[in-house]
Parts: structure tokens; sequence; C-alpha cells
């Protein structure tokens, strides 16, 4: 009840009626699953400077509907940020405009559930565009996907350690790395992740944030 008024409240302030379809019911059985490399892990400050995204329908990764871009930044990125996200400035020299950048992305999109791995920052700095540009934050549901690793794992205690680490995630699940971590990359072996979890009974109760 509280989302759906949410929903159409968010729905009201939407400043170009072209993104709509925003609003659409969830397509049944797909989801987008979706990955942002950045300037730094402030979601309020820092700036998107790729983003791979792909979809996945019933049970399968499709790997003919990837989204990938770069994403002009409004400056020169540090040696420390390039430290951590590994993109260099001759990786940008054919970077799009952040208004374009997100408006394609929404059109990737669409209504689909969003899937990641600590979704809510990809969530919160894509939101901060979408604000700017079409006047809402970005109003799709979300699952994340160590949540529902989290859940499966069986503990003594309340306050036994579970490691969420991608990589140590992906190891557990005999998952195989695809060479580098970029943004698309990650969003693929993101959707390995989730696909291997969502059959298991206590991932699901995870399902949607």
């Amino acid at each position: 009840m509280f989302k759906n008024f949410f929903r159409n409240l968010q729905k009201k302030k939407l400043l170009n009626k072209e993104f709509e379809y925003l609003f659409d019911e969830e397509p049944k059985n797909e989801y987008v699953c979706l990955d942002c490399e950045t300037t730094g892990l402030n979601p309020k400050k820092d700036e998107i400077l790729s983003i791979g995204a792909v979809i996945i329908k019933e049970n399968k990764v499709l790997m003919s509907k990837t989204f990938n871009i770069y994403v002009k930044p409004s400056d020169n990125i540090s040696t420390q940020s390039i430290l951590i996200h590994r993109i260099r400035p001759i990786d940008l020299e054919n970077a799009i405009d952040p208004e374009e950048a997100i408006y394609e992305l929404l059109k990737f999109i669409g209504s689909r559930v969003i899937v990641g791995y600590y979704i809510k920052f990809d969530i919160a700095i894509i939101s901060r565009y979408t604000k700017k540009y079409i006047g809402i934050k970005l109003p799709n549901s979300s699952i994340e996907v160590s949540s529902m690793y989290y859940r499966t794992k069986k503990r003594r205690s309340d306050y036994e350690f579970v490691d969420l680490k991608f990589d140590t995630i992906m190891k557990e699940l005999d998952i195989p790395l695809l060479g580098k971590h970029d943004a698309l990359n990650d969003a693929i072996m993101t959707s390995m992740i989730f696909l291997k979890l969502k059959g298991l009974p206590a991932a699901k109760s995870t399902f949607y944030t």
C-alpha cells in the first residue's frame, strides 16, 4: 500500500512524461543487473564514469542484451580515483554526456526490477542524476545479491561473521571470474550470482528492497 502511494507521488513529480514507462508493471521473470564505476564512494558528490548492465530473463543471462557506456566526468579524474576504478583518461575519450547516458540507461532498464551487488549505492548515485534530469529518483524495485547470499549461510548465532566480499561469494558459489573487474563484467558476474541463488528458499525472502 505505502509502496504504491510513494510510487504515485513519484510519478506526479516526473518532469518528462516520456519516462512514465518506468512506472509500468514489472515484467514477469525479467530483471536488469547493473553496476557503476564511479570517482568515489560518496553518492552525494561523486560521479559515474561507466555503467554496465545486462538483462536476465527466466533463468538466462541475455548476452545479446547488454549495456556498456562510459560517462564524461565534469573534471579530470584523480590518480587516486584511477587506482580504485582503473578507468584512465584515455578510456573516457569517447565518453558521452551524463544526461544522454542516463536517458539511454533508463530506456534499457524500463520498469524491470534492478539486481546488483551493494545495489543501494548504484541506485543512490543514479538517482542523483535522474532527480536532476527528470525530477525523480529511480523508482524501480531492487534485489541485493549479498543479502540473498547471507540468508543462505547457516550460522550458529546471529553474531557469526559471514564474508560478503564479491570474490568470496563467487568462489563459494563456484562461479568463474570473467577477467578484469569492469562495470559490464561485474554486472554479468552478479547476474550469475543471482541466478544461482534465486531458486534457494532461504534467498527468496530477500525479494524485494
